[in-house]
């Protein structure tokens, strides 16, 4: 139970990480100084966002086969 919850954890981190980086070089260009914590609630919702249009465009083109 608790390696399952573990592994769940370092996977989520691993997904989310993409958006969150390069969440945190949008807003260190605007020289927020924000570190990886600091944007990686918005990087969640990013994700979160990402993989819905992902899923509602694929299942779109699916329809049309």
């Amino acid at each position: 139970m608790i390696a399952s919850l573990l592994i769940a954890i370092v996977v989520f981190l691993i997904f989310t990480f993409p958006a969150t980086w390069l969440l945190m070089l949008f807003f260190g260009n605007l020289h927020l100084g924000l570190s990886y914590w600091g944007t990686f609630p918005l990087g969640i919702l990013v994700s979160v966002q990402l993989g819905a249009v992902a899923s509602r465009a694929n299942a779109a083109r699916l329809e049309t086969i």
